[in-house]
């Protein structure tokens, strides 16, 4: 089910210190939005919501937790060993943490977790929304389950993060109720954006997200909908595939990945959206559970 793929391959690809190839890839474990669509009309795409892995150089990135988590968690658990991971989080609506309890690194006490979220107000920081959420009558453990070392590490969006000396993350705050956090992750010269969740503006395009996306290698978005569905949902603060496309022409960037798909929509409505993406801007891809794309 894995489908390789590789970014701009005639440029040359990082370094690393000893002059070796540095890694930039991406995997996608849960492409879908609002709630998991399991059964065979999603198999191929997979029915798993949001989380994406990133690795590049030695550092190891995991954006949003969806229910995609637990079959990452297991994988790295055959890996063996522990993880130390940054975990983004666009936001938090339950499409985007709901795995997180089922994260088997989160109860390795030698595995390090640092969250960070950009989107929630000082006065209820993430570890709280967790901590609701992993409550009676909702959940019957409690946060203080996890055994891993976790680190809150709530931020404003907007602001730049470190995570380590050669990776740099830009954010952007993105337009979803009860808000959300944009991406951009720069290593080695090469640069991947996620933007997910966000509703386009009625008329032309957002300038702090074109700011973001600028020049960028990749960029992974928000296209739950059509062109044609879209104005019965103005106000649910998600996009529409063609209006990734547009973007991506309008920013320069070198790859578009179509992503957060409708729950409702089938494997055979991806392939037609597949082929009329690839019509409409030639080398556009459509998110798939198991596919890689190397930087």
């Amino acid at each position: 089910m894995t489908a390789r793929s590789t970014i701009n391959p005639a440029q040359p690809p990082a370094q690393d210190g000893a002059g070796g190839v540095s890694p930039f890839v991406m995997r996608f474990w849960g492409v879908r939005g609002s709630i998991a669509s399991p059964g065979p009309a999603t198999v191929r795409y997979g029915g798993n919501t949001a989380c994406i892995e990133v690795r590049c150089g030695g550092t190891h990135i995991v954006f949003d937790c969806g229910t995609g988590i637990r079959p990452l968690g297991e994988s790295l658990s055959r890996e063996g060993g522990p993880v130390d991971i940054d975990l983004l989080l666009t936001h938090s609506h339950l499409d985007h943490i709901s795995g997180l309890p089922f994260f088997a690194p989160a109860f390795d006490p030698a595995s390090r977790i640092r969250l960070w979220a950009g989107h929630l107000p000082p006065e209820r920081p993430f570890r709280t929304v967790l901590a609701d959420m992993m409550t009676a009558p909702l959940f019957p453990v409690p946060v203080e389950i996890f055994r891993a070392d976790c680190q809150f590490r709530d931020f404003q969006a907007g602001q730049t993060l470190e995570l380590a000396p050669d990776v740099v993350v830009r954010t952007c705050r993105l337009n979803h109720p009860d808000g959300a956090t944009g991406y951009r992750v720069e290593h080695g010269g090469r640069s991947l954006c996620i933007l997910t969740d966000t509703e386009h503006p009625a008329e032309g395009r957002d300038p702090v997200i074109l700011d973001l996306l600028r020049g960028a290698d990749l960029m992974v978005y928000d296209s739950t909908y059509t062109d044609a569905e879209y104005p019965s949902r103005v106000g649910w603060g998600h996009s529409t595939w063609q209006e990734c496309l547009r973007l991506a022409e309008a920013a320069g960037v070198s790859r578009a990945v179509i992503f957060h798909h409708d729950p409702a929509r089938t494997d055979d409505a991806l392939d037609v959206i597949a082929a009329e993406a690839e019509a409409m801007r030639p080398g556009s891809l459509v998110a798939r559970e198991g596919m890689e794309l190397f930087l």
